[in-house]
């Protein structure tokens, strides 16, 4: 539910954008005396987006390609002497051409528009030309000045609540894992859980990367990097859990390693630096590798799945620890101390 309350305030606040920033923009092309003033609001559409970044690539993108679409339209209509159908759909042609060799499919749309613009006037003087830039130039700064308002302290507020929540998640689930390995009841299918994580994460990861697009530094990617690293220990997580449920017995051993999971599971938090849980794990192996050969086929299976476990183990720490490591000195600053 309040996923979906998200989704819809963020539609909201897009959709208002996209209106005032269209009317703003014909408006102004009206005052400005321009010809097709309506395009400007259609361009100004076009080029709001979800991110400050997004829109800026966009915008200089549409410029450029303007220019070259402008000097197309030129040669096909005006020089090759094709100003009809049949010559804009050579100009569309070659611009969609461009576009995908140059992977800048956002800006056909707009294009499209102007040689439009250039085929029903078949005027190719430079106050048109200019005329034609004003639209995009206008259009494009309108919907880079709408897209400066952002609420990006409730969207960080979120992005912490998620990063939380999503800790006591991976709690709950080593702590059932833990009493699976102790034959202790179930109370809910740890499966199921963990692909409710999974998918959560990308959400988060996705809202990760909305706030940092809309985020003129660098250091907000802290926030992707850990949802990243969340995502890449619930995948460890998954094979844990098959292994797990491979096992017929559940050796002595056991017990021991459920008592490690749940110390690990007091220990999945933010600021967490793991060595100490690395160590405590390198220990437990060792101690594991000086017991008494396996005496029987199932106990060697079962013993294999329990190293397997401890292996997995290791694997979800040290994601942790090179999350820890690539922390540059702006990101410990802000997010650590």
């Amino acid at each position: 539910m309040a996923q979906k309350r998200k989704l819809t305030r963020t539609a909201v606040l897009q959709t208002a954008k996209i209106a005032v920033g269209s009317s703003a923009a014909i408006y102004i092309a009206e005052l400005l005396g321009l010809q097709f003033a309506t395009s400007a609001g259609t361009i100004a559409l076009l080029t709001i987006v979800t991110t400050k970044w997004g829109t800026l690539r966009l915008a200089w993108q549409r410029v450029f390609t303007y220019v070259l679409s402008a000097i197309l339209a030129y040669l096909i209509l005006e020089v090759a002497g094709s100003g009809d159908w049949v010559g804009y759909g050579v100009y569309i042609f070659l611009t969609v051409l461009l576009a995908e060799v140059f992977d800048w499919r956002a800006t056909v749309s707009v294009n499209a528009v102007i040689g439009a613009h250039f085929v029903t006037q078949m005027d190719f003087s430079p106050a048109f030309f200019l005329n034609e830039l004003m639209l995009v130039v206008l259009g494009i700064s309108i919907a880079m000045i709408l897209n400066l308002f952002h609420n990006n302290n409730s969207r960080r507020s979120r992005i912490i609540q998620n990063m939380r929540s999503v800790e006591q998640e991976l709690q709950t689930i080593l702590c059932e894992m833990a009493a699976y390995l102790t034959g202790g009841a179930r109370y809910r299918n740890v499966w199921d859980s963990l692909k409710a994580l999974e998918a959560r994460l990308e959400g988060c990861i996705a809202d990760a990367n909305e706030y940092q697009g809309n985020t003129f530094a660098s250091h907000p990617a802290y926030y992707i990097d850990y949802f990243e690293m969340r995502m890449r220990q619930c995948v460890v997580l998954l094979s844990l859990h098959d292994e797990m449920k491979k096992m017929r017995e559940l050796p002595i051993q056991a017990k021991v390693i459920a008592g490690y999971m749940e110390y690990l599971a007091e220990h999945v938090l933010e600021r967490n630096v793991p060595d100490e849980q690395i160590g405590r794990l390198t220990a437990l192996v060792d101690t594991m590798q000086e017991e008494p050969l396996p005496q029987s086929h199932a106990e060697f299976e079962n013993r294999a799945l329990l190293y397997h476990i401890l292996m997995d183990l290791e694997e979800f720490l040290n994601f942790k620890k090179l999350f820890v490591e690539d922390l540059d000195e702006e990101q410990k600053k802000r997010y650590w101390q």
